[in-house]
């Protein structure tokens, strides 16, 4: 997969202009992006780095954005879940007759 020098965009293999922006590449890069578990996790134990990871790597590397984005989801849903189970609990400890 091969991505424009001035604005990120992904290019054909057979182009020689960005179809985005139509800069010249000249010596195309290649970016590897396999997403991974790893970014996930780091998502996951780092909600905000998985939320910037996901902003900044969202054009040029799908796959690890979406990893790091899912990540920082989860961690936000446990969190949402783990408040309303302490809530619930305290609540509930609360109506307790004595």
């Amino acid at each position: 997969m091969a991505f424009c020098r001035n604005c990120g965009a992904e290019l054909q293999e057979d182009r020689k202009d960005c179809p985005r922006c139509g800069a010249k590449q000249e010596g195309i890069i290649e970016i590897k992006d396999k997403g991974g578990f790893l970014w996930g996790l780091l998502g996951c134990c780092v909600p905000i780095a998985g939320l910037v990871l996901f902003l900044v790597w969202q054009e040029s590397k799908p796959k690890t954005a979406r990893a790091a984005g899912i990540g920082a989801l989860v961690c936000f849903i446990m969190m949402v879940v783990y408040y309303i189970a302490i809530i619930g609990l305290g609540v509930f400890l609360v109506m307790l007759p004595e």
